[in-house]
């Protein structure tokens, strides 16, 4: 069985045999192979290609935007997503401009590993993809499965423009799949994970199985829900969530996000914008609590949506 984190490693490989011009760059990503093994082995199969960076975020993603200039295709690994914000000004003020400044392409992938594990705490368990998303010529992928782990990362080395790559740590060895796809869906175009007809609910990365989990459990009840894979955030693809809307007449938008000005805000507003004539209900959003992540496994348990509590929102919101 491929994991999750071996189908990123996979796409890594894959990508670094393939072009010359892939270099992957980071903190002990070569001989120790990275904090989550991202990069096990890469450096002996692809020697001076996978390089271990100094302790600063900054001066890595600094190095490769000025590699992306000069015709390379980096793959920077960050930690964890939350060390990322050390490297904000480079990321939205170099990477994301750059193209519209100067007409020169950047592309440049930056992976983070994000979202929570039990006992993580508020330090190493952030999901940022809608800070990222809020900067235009940045593109956002939150990959939920193992297929889209592979072939969305390898789309985003094969860009032009540069990638924040938010890969979700508890699906790392959690996610298994039996083989890597031979194709995948473009980036910017969400799945259907599971069709339904009673109430939509639009998520993504790890939320999306506890979203398919919910769905099993409101089935016994004879409650369908449509369960709707953004897999990028940035660009949004709102057409398939107002065509599920359309279906549903209802909507549920789940993140492990906080939720100030978050990717379900953002969804819940284009449906009321462009589609307000279709709800039969109020939208209803749940993400984890608005508070910095908590350490104790039941807290952090308790702070982010589970199949649990969206099971019990979906619920209420049938009521309506």
């Amino acid at each position: 069985m491929i994991t999750y984190l071996d189908a990123i490693r996979a796409a890594m490989a894959k990508a670094l045999a393939d072009d010359p011009r892939v270099f992957i760059y980071g903190q002990d990503i070569g001989a120790f192979g990275g904090a989550f093994k991202a990069t096990k082995n890469l450096a002996q199969e692809f020697p001076g290609r996978v390089i271990d960076a100094p302790i600063s975020e900054d001066a890595i993603a600094g190095l490769a935007v000025g590699a992306a200039i000069e015709g390379m295709r980096p793959v920077v690994e960050i930690q964890f997503a939350d060390f990322s914000t050390l490297a904000f000004n480079q990321i939205v003020n170099q990477a994301a401009t750059l193209f519209w400044r100067t007409g020169t392409p950047c592309p440049l992938v930056v992976r983070l590993p994000s979202g929570g594990t039990s006992g993580s705490g508020p330090f190493h368990s952030q999901s940022l993809e809608a800070l990222y998303a809020l900067y235009p010529g940045l593109v956002v992928m939150t990959p939920a499965t193992v297929e889209d782990a592979y072939g969305m990362l390898l789309e985003a080395i094969a860009l032009n423009d540069p990638v924040i790559f938010c890969e979700h740590k508890f699906l790392y060895y959690h996610l298994k799949a039996k083989q890597l796809p031979a194709t995948a869906l473009p980036a910017g175009k969400a799945r259907i994970a599971r069709a339904g007809r009673d109430l939509t609910v639009v998520t993504y990365s790890a939320m999306v199985h506890e979203a398919l989990a919910a769905a099993e459990e409101l089935a016994a009840e004879n409650c369908e829900l449509e369960i709707v894979d953004l897999r990028t955030v940035k660009p949004l693809d709102t057409d398939t969530v107002i065509a599920s809307v359309a279906r549903t007449g209802r909507l549920l938008c789940v993140s492990e996000a906080w939720p100030w000005g978050g990717v379900s805000a953002e969804v819940i507003a284009r449906v009321a914008s462009e589609g307000f004539n279709l709800l039969d209900a109020p939208p209803k959003r749940l993400n984890s609590k608005d508070t910095p992540v908590p350490y104790h496994p039941s807290l952090w348990a308790a702070h982010r949506p589970t199949a649990r509590s969206i099971a019990a929102a979906a619920r209420d919101l049938l009521r309506q």
